[in-house]
C-alpha cells in the first residue's frame, strides 16, 4: 500500500480573516479526518468555520506536547503507513515556524513521507513585505528572552548585525509582553534604527507602522497589550 501524504495547512491569523484561506486549501481540509495540532480546540474552531460536510466529533486530532513536542510524532502518523493522509496545523498561520510541528515535518523526511506545503498567511512575511525594509538579507529569530537583561542584550546584538551587515531582524513576543518589550526598544537602542510594528495582520484592527526610533518616541502608540504582533528591525 502507498504511504499517505502530510499536509502542511495553514489557517488564519485571527476569526475575522477567513478571506485569506484559498479554497483549493479548504478542499483539501475536508477530504482529510485525521490532523496534527497544537490545540484541538482551536483546530476543531478553524475546521467548523470552512463549513466542513463531515461531523467535526468523526474528525481526529493529535495534539502535540510543547514540552515534548517529538513525543507521540511517530504514533500519530501511523495512518500514513496505511495510505491515509494527515494535515498538520499550528495555533496561527502557517505550521512548522516558531511551532512545534516543524518536527513532525522532521520526522516525515526522516520517513521517507511525501511532505505538501499549501499557500496561506504567514505574520512573518507580511510584517517585512510591508516593512519597507531589506528583504534580501534577512533574520527571524522568534521569541526573544523573557528576562529583562537578556533581552536588551539580545536587542542590540540584532542592531549592530542590523547595521554592519544591513540584514533585516524579525523577531515576535507573548502579546502579554508587547509593551514591556516597546519599552525596552525604545529605550535602548540607537535613535535612528527602524522599527516597524505589525500587529493583528490581516485583521480589520490591522496596525502596521515604520519609523525610526527617534520619530516614534514622537507618536501616540497604540495599545498592543495582548494583540499579536511582529516586530521588524532596520537600519537607515
Amino acid at each position: 500500500m502507498n504511504k499517505g501524504k502530510l499536509f502542511l495547512i495553514p489557517i488564519t491569523l485571527g476569526e475575522d480573516s477567513n478571506f485569506t484561506i484559498p479554497q483549493y486549501v479548504i478542499d483539501v481540509i475536508h477530504s482529510l479526518d485525521i490532523f496534527i495540532v497544537e490545540r484541538a480546540r482551536t483546530a476543531r474552531r478553524f475546521i467548523s468555520s470552512t463549513k466542513p460536510a463531515k461531523n467535526i466529533q468523526d474528525l481526529v486530532f493529535h495534539e502535540l506536547d510543547k514540552r515534548e513536542p517529538r513525543a507521540g510524532v511517530k504514533g500519530f502518523m501511523k495512518a500514513i503507513y496505511e495510505g491515509k493522509n494527515i494535515g498538520l496545523m499550528s495555533e496561527a498561520g502557517c505550521p512548522g515556524i516558531a511551532d512545534p510541528g516543524a518536527f513532525a515535518v522532521e520526522y516525515a523526511h526522516e520517513n521517507g513521507i511525501e511532505v505538501m506545503p499549501l499557500v496561506g498567511p504567514s505574520s512573518i512575511l507580511l510584517a517585512l513585505i510591508s516593512s519597507g525594509m531589506n528583504g534580501q538579507n534577512f533574520s527571524f529569530h522568534g521569541y526573544l528572552p523573557v528576562k529583562q537583561p537578556e533581552r536588551i542584550k539580545t536587542l542590540k546584538r540584532l542592531e549592530q548585525e542590523s547595521s554592519k551587515y544591513r540584514k533585516t531582524q524579525i523577531f515576535m513576543e507573548t502579546p502579554y509582553r508587547n509593551m514591556a518589550l516597546i519599552d525596552d526598544i525604545f529605550k535602548q537602542l540607537s535613535p535612528s534604527t527602524k522599527i516597524c510594528i505589525a500587529a493583528d495582520l490581516t485583521l480589520p484592527s490591522q496596525y502596521i507602522r515604520t519609523l525610526s526610533i527617534a520619530d516614534w518616541k514622537k507618536e501616540k502608540l497604540e495599545d498592543l497589550h495582548k494583540r499579536p504582533a511582529v516586530f521588524v528591525m532596520g537600519s537607515r
